[in-house]
């Protein structure tokens, strides 16, 4: 069963007013004046990555294909844009029978990006476009900057698997975005239900603390986990004493217990001594799970520690000090008048501060070098040239309003992997710097 085409508690009816109030007031003012019908072409990218990112990844494409297909005006919504005033009567009828019929294209969710790189391309006609303006952007700033902290995450681990567990440190329908996006940048599991309901992403969990503190000891409370979980289970050993939890998990459970999970305190230094422990009780295949506000950097500290597999919440779900990738949705290109037979004609906004655009309804393409590894994001405008013909970045996503690409996450997550490794091997470095491959336009 798919259940991404169920009607789930965490969707919500329609995504109509995940928009801003000047996306409407525009439209009412296009309608009156003309220009609404007008064929345009938007295009979202960003003009830098953040401050010590070699990459993006793109993140979050199959939500904004649900988003698309939800955002319908219903009675109740029109109802509160009556109320309030927001547009008038005339534009409240032309809302009513919304349907979005252009033409998406975009990077494939889960590959890489980089500054300048035409991330998705919104055509259709000025009045419907315009519209998508805020959902569209509020979906890949969120996923991509997530995405793009999970990678870096995979990368730091290396072979080791990553649990998402940040539910607990952002809205709860954020968490659900957050889990698809680690899970798309490489994370293997997260522990939030609504996340494996909802997108079919494997979930993991035992106990807390609390779990602990119930019990008169814990030597019960690890009983009674045994008990109930079998001894495969992850017992938590960081409650009082490490040393004596250890010595306690192996006596309830056996040599066949499945994990420890270390949660706080010096985790190279504990790490080391859990293993010795474990090893000299029998214990040999027992995992060592650490949790405990790990962020890229952290997991990179750990990596000559024995540790089998890393917990990931709070850095995680706020982009490990980048919440957005500052992603903008501009009017590159329009049509001269309403005629659908109209020639399209470049646009583009020029001021200073760096908020430039560069007109053009563009094409992107990633050359390679004699190794077949990256060396450049070409973007142009025009005819592609015959030597990148075969290296185009984007693909139809919508057409005719209709969705033509959904994928899997699975088939996503793999995307990335081979996107990634495709990079040139400092893509993966932790230390500052810029982008791993120059933006070169033609």
């Amino acid at each position: 069963m798919n259940t991404a085409d169920l009607g789930l508690p965490v969707d919500v009816p329609s995504t109509a007013l995940f928009t801003d109030h000047y996306e409407l007031t525009m439209l009412q003012a296009a309608l009156k004046g003309g220009a609404a019908d007008r064929r345009s072409v938007f295009e979202v990218f960003t003009r830098r990555l953040p401050e010590g990112r070699r990459y993006g990844v793109v993140a979050g494409t199959g939500r904004v294909l649900d988003a698309i297909e939800n955002f319908r005006f219903d009675a109740d919504v029109l109802g509160f844009l009556h109320e309030r005033s927001v547009v008038d009567e005339p534009t409240l009828k032309w809302l009513a029978s919304y349907r979005f019929s252009g033409d998406v294209w975009g990077y494939p969710e889960g590959e890489v990006y980089f500054p300048g790189s035409p991330i998705l391309r919104v055509e259709g006609s000025f009045a419907q476009c315009v519209l998508l303006e805020t959902v569209i952007l509020s979906i890949l700033n969120h996923d991509s900057a997530i995405a793009a902290a999970a990678s870096r995450m995979a990368s730091a681990a290396g072979e080791r698997p990553l649990v998402e567990m940040g539910a607990r440190r952002t809205h709860e329908l954020a968490a659900v975005a957050a889990s698809r996006a680690a899970y798309v940048g490489g994370f293997a599991t997260t522990s939030d239900l609504a996340a494996g309901f909802r997108y079919g992403i494997p979930t993991v969990g035992t106990s807390a603390h609390a779990f602990t503190l119930l019990h008169d000891s814990e030597r019960d409370a690890f009983q009674a986990q045994v008990d109930s979980l079998g001894r495969g289970t992850t017992l938590l050993v960081d409650t009082y004493d490490v040393a004596e939890a250890v010595r306690l998990a192996v006596e309830v459970a056996g040599p066949e217990l499945g994990a420890v999970r270390i949660d706080s305190g010096d985790l190279l230094l504990v790490a080391h001594r859990v293993r010795q422990q474990l090893d000299d009780m029998g214990a040999t295949n027992t995992r060592i799970i650490v949790t405990s506000d790990l962020d890229e950097y952290a997991i990179a500290s750990l990596a000559a520690a024995p540790v089998d597999a890393y917990g990931v919440g709070t850095q995680l779900v706020t982009g490990s000090g980048h919440p957005t990738c500052s992603m903008v949705y501009k009017l590159v290109a329009r049509a001269e008048s309403a005629d659908p037979k109209a020639p399209l004609v470049p646009v583009a906004k020029k001021s200073t501060g760096g908020k430039t655009s560069i007109g053009g309804r563009k094409w992107a393409a990633r050359r390679l070098d004699a190794y077949g590894v990256a060396e450049a994001e070409v973007i142009g405008v025009g005819a592609v040239p015959a030597e990148l013909s075969d290296r185009q970045l984007l693909v139809e996503l919508v057409k005719g309003g209709q969705v033509l690409a959904r994928e899997s996450l699975d088939v996503v997550r793999d995307r990335h992997a081979a996107a990634r490794a495709n990079l040139p091997l400092s893509a993966t470095q932790l230390s500052r710097g810029e982008a791993v491959i120059p933006t070169e336009y033609m």
